[in-house]
């Protein structure tokens, strides 16, 4: 369960900075490969985008911990496994991206967000 509760935490933190995000606010150093302080349009949808993804994400992670039962167990077996890959994916782009803060901050958020998943993915 602390694997489960410390990815809906990140998620969470995530959604509220991507909320930020859409409403303008100059974080974009941190986030879409750090080149816009203010994102653009296009951006700020892909945003808007994430927040939704990131409810999908609590879904599945509270499938895995076995506290939600809404989809079928073979489907959200392998989808914590496919959520666990995403994120281990994540960890590189946001490591070699060209903004350093975007490097220093996201690439361990999601180092944590990927050992979570893998750890509710093996349970």
């Amino acid at each position: 369960m602390t694997a489960a509760i410390v990815a809906l935490v990140l998620l969470a933190a995530l959604a509220v900075f991507q909320g930020l995000l859409v409403a303008g606010l100059p974080l974009g150093r941190f986030a879409w490969g750090g080149q816009n302080e203010v994102l653009p349009v296009n951006l700020r949808v892909g945003s808007a985008v994430s927040i939704a993804l990131y409810g999908v994400f609590a879904v599945l992670i509270l499938q895995a911990a076995g506290t939600l039962s809404l989809l079928p167990d073979r489907f959200a077996g392998v989808a914590i496994w496919v959520l666990a890959g995403y994120f281990v994916l994540g960890i590189a782009m946001n490591a070699i991206s060209r903004s350093r803060p975007e490097r220093l901050v996201m690439t361990p958020v999601v180092a944590l967000l990927a050992g979570a998943c893998l750890v509710l993915a093996v349970q």
